[in-house]
């Protein structure tokens, strides 16, 4: 490894340890070095050794030990307040403003990744500055809102920390929009069109005006009032601007449509709907939404939205725009996912191939790595495309700490190891937490992978992990040498894992992301296990407890 990447290392480690009393995060220093070096990624397992390496050494230091060595590498470090990057700053917030932001989902799907993202960027904005955090559902448009998504979202926001000051329904405040409809509509500024959507779409690609632009404000009020009562579909109202207009959602766009389904809250209470735009911006205008950092689907709406809070008397509020970021390969469109559900091609909205929160949490994804995933891909306006691994690296650091070890032989293979000792191994559930608990007998006969058995040499000799090294003979036979790991580095050529074939093996089932189903059998210790828990199969992978009647687990990652 080069030598300025170990520098970058020590000292992102070191900055790390300072500003956190002196224990420094792997997690933390890992963004950093891929930044520099995304080259790197290529080689995450030497990286994150040496990474895991240099943070023991400097977390085995005092705080002004940790200082010192960090001068040597920067002088200027310690000068600096902040030893992270203000992820907000180009917002120019000052001290004692006022900061509300919201996150605005529609009831209509499960949230993925990137709706996480969203929310937590606003939910971190607003306590930076010491403000509030608003959860506003955005259900006007009863075609697509289903009753189970309004807690769906909320579960999963607070499952990934974020929490809210209060939650909204934009479907309560229909006076409101009634109210700002009405008062467009006597100021000449909106009015009511019956034309079909073809002609609609000809008028503002050609900026020619339709027959309905010079209807009095006196007819236009009696159609408004009349409006519940039309058919879906047949009349819009739609606000004055210019049909010439260089952003074509500023071509007279519409603010209410006719829509007689049954809402999931409203029921029939109501049949004239705003449209997005109108909605959105009004809820943030009389909320007074200070500032919101969304995906840049919204760019071209921006104008529109400002100048709807400006003709209506609110303050306008603080837009940033983001770029869209999504693993690669992976299916984030709501529309589309649903429909490969309907297929059969994904087994639901928690699919193992997937990144909706659902998804991602019954894989074995903690909260915690989200966070600093999100965290760490930035505010920019650039989309941006990433890998699974770029996410496990966050969540490999967490699960590497906690998850206790447990043997599974994947195709199991029965062999015998002649003259192999009676032993009572007692194992640790973790390498470095110990804690001891998983105890296994052995005697002449075991189960090892049919991946390892196809790849024996006869005369080589392989070590029974934590156990006895072993000779090859032939066909399942071994031969028992010794226990000395000293002979197993001397002249071993593989080490193993394996179960003792006398003992109450628990046959289990692992669900792949590919949702390919590897079997085999575990150890007895899994059966104390809770739905829900996370464990490392040896030399297998993370993997989470899903369903205990049938024993299967669901593959987080290696």
């Amino acid at each position: 490894m080069k030598d300025e990447v170990k520098t970058l290392i020590k000292k992102l480690a070191l900055l790390n340890a300072v500003k956190h009393d002196g224990k420094a995060n792997p997690g933390a220093v890992v963004g950093g070095v891929i930044g520099d070096f995304p080259d790197l990624k290529k080689d995450m397992k030497s990286v994150m050794q040496e990474i895991n390496s240099v943070v023991n050494d400097v977390n085995s230091l005092s705080i002004d030990s940790q200082k010192k060595e960090l001068l040597k590498i920067d002088s200027s470090a310690l000068d600096k307040k902040e030893h992270i990057v203000d992820l907000f700053g180009f917002l120019n917030i000052k001290e004692g403003d006022k900061v509300r932001t919201a996150f605005p989902p529609g009831p209509e799907k499960y949230p993925h990744i990137g709706h996480a993202k969203a929310a937590i960027l606003n939910f971190m904005l607003a306590k930076k500055y010491g403000g509030e955090f608003y959860l506003r559902f955005e259900d006007t448009n009863p075609d697509l809102v289903k009753e189970e998504f309004y807690q769906i979202i909320q579960d999963d926001l607070k499952w990934v920390g974020v929490t809210w000051e209060k939650i909204i329904y934009a479907s309560d405040y229909m006076d409101l929009y009634y109210k700002h409809g009405e008062e467009l509509i006597k100021k000449g500024d909106a009015y009511y069109c019956t034309c079909s959507q073809e002609e609609t779409s000809k008028g503002r690609e050609t900026g020619e005006p339709c027959k309905c632009r010079s209807i009095s404000t006196q007819e236009n009020l009696k159609l408004w009032k009349d409006m519940p009562n039309q058919e879906k579909g047949t009349a819009t109202i739609r606000l004055k601007i210019d049909l010439k207009h260089k952003n074509s959602t500023m071509r007279d766009p519409a603010l209410f449509r006719i829509n007689h389904t049954i809402h999931a809250r409203q029921k029939d209470k109501y049949s004239v709907w705003p449209t997005y735009d109108f909605q959105n911006a009004i809820m943030d205008g009389y909320l007074e939404i200070t500032h919101r950092i969304r995906s840049k689907e919204f760019e071209m709406r921006n104008e529109l939205q400002r100048y709807l809070q400006t003709l209506l008397g609110y303050k306008e509020t603080n837009i940033y725009e983001i770029g869209r970021f999504n693993l690669e390969g992976v299916e984030s469109s709501g529309r589309k996912i649903r429909e490969k559900i309907e297929s059969g091609e994904l087994i639901g909205w928690d699919d193992p191939s997937i990144t909706t929160i659902a998804a991602l949490r019954r894989r074995g994804f903690q909260p915690e790595a989200i966070r600093e995933f999100v965290i760490k891909t930035g505010i920019t306006k650039n989309d941006v495309v990433l890998t699974w691994d770029d996410l496990i690296i966050h969540n490999k650091r967490l699960l590497d700490n906690k998850a206790d070890r447990y043997f599974f032989v994947e195709n199991p293979v029965d062999v015998k190891v002649e003259g192999a000792p009676v032993k009572e191994l007692n194992l640790n559930l973790h390498p470095t937490n110990k804690k001891g608990g998983r105890h296994l007998k052995t005697h002449e006969f075991f189960v090892i992978t049919k991946e390892d058995f196809n790849n024996l040499e006869e005369g080589k000799i392989y070590r029974f992990m934590e156990c006895f090294n072993v000779k090859y003979l032939a066909g399942s036979m071994f031969e028992y040498l010794d226990e000395s790991i000293d002979t197993y580095k001397q002249k071993g050529k593989g080490m193993m894992h394996f179960l003792p074939k006398n003992m109450d093996l628990i046959p289990i089932s692992v669900m792949m992301p590919d949702k390919k189903i590897k079997k085999g059998l575990a150890e007895p210790g899994l059966n104390s296990l809770k739905e829900g828990e996370i464990v490392q199969f040896e030399r297998f992978g993370f993997v989470r407890f899903d369903n205990k009647k049938d024993m299967i687990f669901w593959f987080t990652h290696k």
